[in-house]
This record gives C-alpha cells, structure tokens and sequence, in this order.
C-alpha cells in the first residue's frame, strides 16, 4: 500500500495511478503527472528516478507537455514505469510530496479518432466486424470545457424542404475510449494476438450528438455535422494494466467472428458509469442512467485489429472510442435518444424537471470506476455545460 492517505471511495487509488498532464499557479508548464488520492506526483521531477532497462534512456519524456512521447516507447516501458511508481509510492517511500495542481488536456491527439456503434444492430455486418467511422480529433475537449449547441440543417418535417438552424435534439452519449500507445508501419496490420500491446490506457467519453443534424446528413457517408462539434474526455489516463484485475469474460459472440477479429482471453471489464445532468435551476444533479462497460460487444483488441487488417497505420495518441454503451434494462440505456425513446417520452429529473433532449445551460456528468475491495479505480468526472447557440 501506499504512504499517501487515500479515501477509499476515491478514483485515484494506489492500485490506479492514472497519468495526465497538468500545471500549477506556481509553475504553468505543463508537465506530466499521475493521480493519487487528491494528489498529483510530477513525473517531471522525479524523472530520474526511473533507472530501469528502458526508461533510464528516455527519462526526459516526463518532461514533455503531452504523452504522445511516452506511449510511443511501447508496452515495455509503460509496465517498467508503472513498477518503479508503485515502489516510489508505496508505504515504505517517504519522500515524494505533490503540489496543488490544475488540470489540462493529457494529450496531443492526432488527426482521427475512431468510434464504433451501434444505432443500426439490425444491420447485417453489425455481427460481423466492429462498424466504425472516422470523426475530427480537432474539437476534442477536456472534462469542464463548455460545449456550444451547434446549429446546422435539418429536415424536421418530411413533406418540406430542409431548414437550417440550431440542434433541438442535442443528446449524449456514454461511451468509453482507449489511446493506441506503440504504432505501426503504414501496410502493417496489428494482430489481434499483440494487440494488448498496442493499448495504452483508457478514459471516459461523451460523444456529443446533435440527433435532428445527424438524421438528415448522415446517409449515405456517416455523422458529419452532428458529431463534430465537440467530444469531451475525462483528464486522466488509466493505465490497462489497472485495469487488469477487473477483466471478464468477453461477449459470447455469434455468429463466430472471422479468424483475424477471434481472442479467448478476457479483454472487457466490470467499470460501472453513471450519467448525471444537472440544469440551471436544479440544486442537485439526477442520475439518468447506470451501465457497465461489459456490455459492449466487440472488444479494444478487436477495434484496434480489425482498424489496422487493412494496413492502415495507427500512431502513438490515436483515440478509438466505443461507441454508445448501453445495458439490457432501460435505466442503463447510454443516450437521451434511448431513454426517451427517440423524444416520444420525458426522462424525469427530479423537482419537476424533465428532458427528451438537453436544454441550454445543463451540465452532463459522465463518471466510472471498477471497485476492489476497499478501493477503487476510477477515471474522475468527464463534463461539459451546453451553452446557447450563436
């Protein structure tokens, strides 16, 4: 166990040790950290600390203002770092003290980020390989960073031609998303059997939706303007190998996927997420929705193989993203468009407040954690207020 005093119902437990980026009024660089209790250890300063086999060559890449460099040294590296940190912090280490900190985007993300769903079950591939599309990296955001209603064209009425405007259906939608560490080489496929070493770690995500935009363009090429006005993620990175612990069975899957897409060994995991909103007028926010990242079908190994069987290239900092997870029953259902029921029914806050849709001013809380016993690995909150149209 560790020297740091750490509430057990806290998300950044001794056996977490998510990484991120942050700063300090004392010193604004930003700098790499990772998360214990309600304390962040900088990684830039105790760098040369990490003496073994691969790090103590590569110790200025705690200096670096993102992680791109540090998940570029691959699996090696990640699990020799995440040694040497459960030795600096365990009970017999009396040393190392954190200071009051800000938090800051933890990556430079490049150019795509993939997401697979699952609006569409019925259709025949959705069985058959992990249904994906490309969105924009670009408007990409970090927990507590605001999100502007986007406007756009729509076609509300059918029997008329479409108008333009601002989304009325502005929707969420829980997901989860992992960041590829070591890349490939343009033409070189990722095997579903070293895929695990491909994957750096994982954190929540709130894939923005506006459903009247998206409903209108997104035949025949996919989402566009519905989607990429802004996807917000939670600050911290959680490494796989905390996660580990809490690994399950995988989906049972059938038809049996393709032999490139197949893997026995337990690749999903028992992370409890809840949804809370909470309007301009409500005191307390109301949990809309319960799920579990088991319930995904297709698993990151998959993702990552079946993305790159093409030989596309993926590089250190790319995000892959779930796509909407939502469970068997209907308070465990990932999105508004879901738990109202595409808007023919009201979802009931609490106080006399209730949505079909998001309003200007309400803040959407995505939050997640596996529990141990006697702690947790959590992944800290992943939020965004709606702002008015402009």
């Amino acid at each position: 166990m560790s020297f740091v005093k750490i509430d057990e119902k806290s998300d950044f437990s001794y056996h977490n040790l998510p990484y991120g980026v942050f700063s300090t009024p004392e010193n604004p660089r930003h700098r790499i950290g990772v998360a214990i209790g309600d304390q962040i250890l900088d990684l830039s300063v105790i760098k040369s600390l990490f003496r073994g086999p691969v790090l103590s060559n590569h110790q200025d890449v705690f200096d670096q203002p993102t992680l791109n460099a540090f998940m570029g040294l691959g699996y090696e590296a990640w699990r020799e770092a995440r040694r040497s940190l459960q030795q600096l912090l365990s009970a017999n280490e009396t040393t190392l003290r954190d200071d009051v900190m800000s938090l800051n985007c933890p990556l430079s993300l490049s150019p795509s980020h993939t997401q697979t769903w699952k609006e569409n079950a019925l259709m025949p591939n959705w069985l058959r390989l992990p249904v994906g599309y490309h969105g924009r990296a670009s408007s990409i955001v970090v927990s507590g960073t605001p999100i502007r209603r986007p406007s756009g064209q729509m076609r509300p009425d059918q029997s008329k031609p479409p108008v333009f405007g601002q989304s009325k259906q502005l929707d969420i939608e829980l997901e989860m998303a992992f960041f590829v560490g070591g890349g490939n080489r343009l033409g070189e496929p990722i095997p579903i059997e070293r895929a695990h070493q491909h994957i750096f770690g994982m954190v929540l995500m709130n894939d923005w939706s506006a459903r009247d935009i998206q409903a209108w363009e997104y035949v025949p090429l996919g989402p566009f303007l519905g989607k990429n006005f802004g996807t917000t993620i939670s600050p911290w990175v959680v490494p796989m190998e905390a996660l580990l612990p809490f690994a399950e069975p995988n989906t049972v899957q059938d038809p049996k996927p393709l032999p490139y897409l197949c893997h026995d060994d337990a690749f999903t995991f028992n992370i409890n997420l809840f949804v809370s909103v909470k309007g301009e007028a409500m005191k307390e926010a109301a949990t809309i929705c319960k799920s579990n990242f088991k319930y995904m079908y297709w698993t990151m190994k998959q993702q990552l193989a079946h993305h790159t069987v093409n030989g596309c290239n993926v590089r250190p900092g790319d995000l892959l993203a779930s796509g909407t997870i939502s469970g068997p029953d209907p308070d465990s259902f990932g999105s508004m468009l879901e738990l109202s029921w595409k808007g023919s029914k009201t979802v009931d806050l609490g106080g006399g407040e209730t949505r079909t849709f998001l309003k200007d001013g309400d803040e959407v809380t995505l939050t997640g954690y596996c529990e141990g016993s006697g702690y947790r690995v959590g992944f800290g909150p992943c939020a965004g207020t709606i702002l008015p149209a402009l």
